[in-house]
């Protein structure tokens, strides 16, 4: 089953790392967050990924083009240009990258990838975000409500503290929140074939038009996720991310085997 991520959004949250490079080649822990995701997937078995470039997609390009070298001990003939990989920590992943358009919407993205998808289901995810997601339980919810699609819902903390207000008295102030929002889309998504029949173009979102339809369609299930899930939306999300992986707590990542 291969595994869609959508890399090809302009970031402009972000724009103070953005203005150079996608924001899924935003590094954490000097990694980008792309690969992060892609090894989430990877820890369930999956090592077949389709990238959806766009915007600055070259730098993308570039960093798997160079991937092996950067991973490997090699040599190199002076005189020819020849080289030899001689040890690799590479991973065995067969990675298509693919430019989807600088201005296409999330579902755009997906409708222009249908001759690499084929008619098999697919794995869709967005490049900025990560958690402790089971991969194979979300599977495994899809393929018993045989729908035509599952989205993996989260319910993130809120982000700030609350008052409680009568007229222009506050009554409660509540700092840290740790109560829960409503549940959220996620990404980590499975889709069945049939969900490129709706999608229209170029112009279709899959938040706004794509998932609303399925919803009303009653072919949208919802995989209920309640660990750790972390969108990389603002430069406050990246140094929490950055914070969490310098104290060696970053949840999405595998524990090292002892």
């Amino acid at each position: 089953m291969k595994v869609i991520i959508l890399a090809g959004g302009r970031g402009t949250r972000l724009a103070e790392e953005t203005r150079l490079i996608p924001k899924p080649m935003i590094e954490v822990g000097g990694i980008p967050i792309l690969v992060h995701i892609m090894k989430i997937y990877h820890r369930y078995g999956f090592r077949e990924f389709v990238i959806a470039c766009g915007y600055k997609g070259r730098v993308i390009k570039e960093y798997f083009s160079n991937f092996l070298l950067a991973h490997s001990d090699w040599a190199i003939s002076l005189k020819d240009g020849a080289t030899r990989v001689d040890t690799t920590q590479a991973p065995d992943w067969d990675v298509t990258l693919v430019d989807t358009g600088l201005n296409s919407m999330t579902a755009g993205r997906v409708k222009r990838l249908a001759k690499y998808i084929g008619n098999e289901p697919f794995m869709v995810t967005y490049g900025d975000g990560v958690g402790n997601i089971d991969i194979s339980a979300l599977l495994a919810r899809h393929r018993s409500a045989g729908r035509l699609a599952t989205i993996t819902a989260v319910c993130p903390p809120a982000r700030f503290g609350s008052l409680a207000l009568r007229g222009d008295l506050i009554t409660e102030f509540s700092e840290k929140v740790q109560e829960r929002v409503s549940w959220i889309n996620g990404g980590f998504m499975v889709f069945e074939p049939g969900v490129l029949d709706h999608i229209s173009g170029d112009e279709a979102s899959l938040e706004r038009d794509v998932l609303e339809d399925l919803a009303a369609r009653r072919q949208l299930t919802a995989h209920r996720h309640e660990g750790f899930w972390q969108p990389m939306d603002t430069l406050r999300d990246k140094e929490l991310l950055e914070s969490l992986w310098n104290r060696g707590e970053a949840p999405w990542v595998a524990p090292k085997v002892r």
